[in-house]
């Protein structure tokens, strides 16, 4: 691992620990989305280590709440997080054009 992706890593662990005032070794999976809503990371603690998963979506956008002040995180069921990173709108319960399988 370069010195770069272990920094990245690292303000994954202090985003979940320090903005949103969670244990990373809860558990949970924190999953973080880019801007453009193109890539989306996942966080999860094992009790041996840390897991950073990662998707870059070559077309198409995942289908995301934004953000506000007052609600900087969500809780997702593990079967609607399953949803959105296939390419289901969880809307209108549809796939999204740009995937295929």
């Amino acid at each position: 691992m370069s010195e770069l992706s272990a920094c990245r890593d690292n303000g994954l662990w202090a985003a979940v620990s320090e903005q949103l005032k969670e244990d990373p070794k809860s558990g949970a999976v924190y999953c973080f989305i880019n801007r453009e809503r193109t890539r989306l990371k996942l966080l999860y603690w094992d009790g041996t280590g840390v897991w950073v998963l990662a998707k870059r979506l070559e077309r198409g956008r995942f289908s995301w709440t934004a953000a506000t002040d007052e609600r900087k995180k969500l809780a997702l069921a593990p079967e609607a997080l399953a949803m959105l990173v296939s390419g289901v709108e969880l809307k209108q319960g549809t796939l999204k054009p740009w995937y295929e399988r």
